[in-house]
């Protein structure tokens, strides 16, 4: 064998890092298909993000124009009743909404697993394609249904001769606002468990049925422990959702204007801080005071599950 044939059935592996690619060193390789997303991540993230903290560190002025005050904006916002009851608002909703919503997702996700349903391709379709329709849609649509002159159920409630429902009042409309988030991403999270659930191998339900355990028992004893990652996963992102409430209140703000004011949510209030009562500065303030509210809330969870999966 000559050296030439020796040399062509070396392992290129070996030829170390000036092998190139495409005319690239391989090690080079890799930082350019990053560069694209790097290069978004910076201008569309990073760059707005430390524009707005720059921006929360000064103070218009009748007299100076902007002027540097540090951290006065922040500690004006810590005070703010608005923030406040912006804040609790959506706490209270997020304690409402997201454990009926993760319930119904979870449900239907079982349901679709167990093989049992008819049509079950359909019915999954049906279940996710409320998450398809932009929740600017999904608003309007759920406004003109709660409407207490023009909607169906009141026009139907009329004519029965009973009360007209106040979908949009004070004590309903946090309800209101969790059926339309409910309704939008139910589906969102039923694909994420049922995901989840098809990655499980199938020899566990198979030696758990030798066992002699029934369905709810697979269900319970297999399948729930498989789902809490996916769970904790459908969480957080709920966290970040519900802190981030604004489309909805937003959109039915001018049917229900009585109820929703500027800063039903904290997300609402420091939309109108910035555009309505151009207070840019101080809205700025407020957002990061919201990111760090989502940052608390969301180490919270994982805290809380890591727990429970030590203990």
């Amino acid at each position: 064998m000559t050296a030439t044939t020796v040399a062509s059935t070396e392992d290129p592996r070996r030829a170390g890092p000036t092998r190139r690619l495409g005319g690239l060193r391989q090690g080079a390789a890799g930082p350019l298909f990053v560069a694209p997303f790097m290069v978004l991540f910076l201008l569309t993230f990073l760059a707005p993000l430390g524009y707005a903290a720059y921006l929360s560190l000064f103070q218009e002025r009748l007299i100076g124009g902007n002027t540097f005050v540090g951290p006065a904006n922040y500690v004006t916002a810590l005070k703010d009743p608005l923030l406040h009851e912006g804040v609790l608002r959506v706490a209270t909703f997020f304690v409402i909404q997201v454990p009926l919503m993760l319930l119904l997702a979870l449900v239907f996700a079982l349901a679709l697993d167990s093989g049992l349903l008819r049509l079950a391709r359909v019915i999954r379709l049906g279940i996710f394609v409320p998450y398809a329709v932009p929740s600017v849609v999904a608003t309007l649509m759920w406004g003109y249904l709660y409407g207490p002159d023009f909607g169906p159920f009141a026009q139907l409630s009329q004519k029965l001769g009973l009360p007209v429902p106040r979908f949009l009042s004070d004590g309903w409309l946090l309800g209101s606002l969790a059926n339309i988030v409910t309704w939008e991403f139910v589906g969102y999270n039923m694909i994420i468990l049922y995901a989840a659930l098809r990655t499980v191998p199938q020899e566990l339900y198979e030696a758990a049925a030798m066992d002699g355990a029934g369905a709810w028992r697979i269900a319970w004893s297999v399948k729930l422990p498989a789902l809490r990652p996916a769970l904790l996963l459908t969480l957080l992102f709920s966290v970040i959702g519900s802190f981030q409430l604004f489309n909805e209140p937003k959109l039915l703000q001018p049917i229900a204007p009585d109820v929703i004011d500027n800063a039903y949510t904290a997300n609402l209030y420091a939309y109108s801080l910035a555009f309505t009562g151009q207070q840019v500065n101080y809205s700025a303030a407020v957002s990061f005071l919201l990111g760090l509210v989502i940052v608390i809330f969301s180490y919270a969870v994982l805290f809380i599950a890591n727990r429970r999966r030590t203990s």
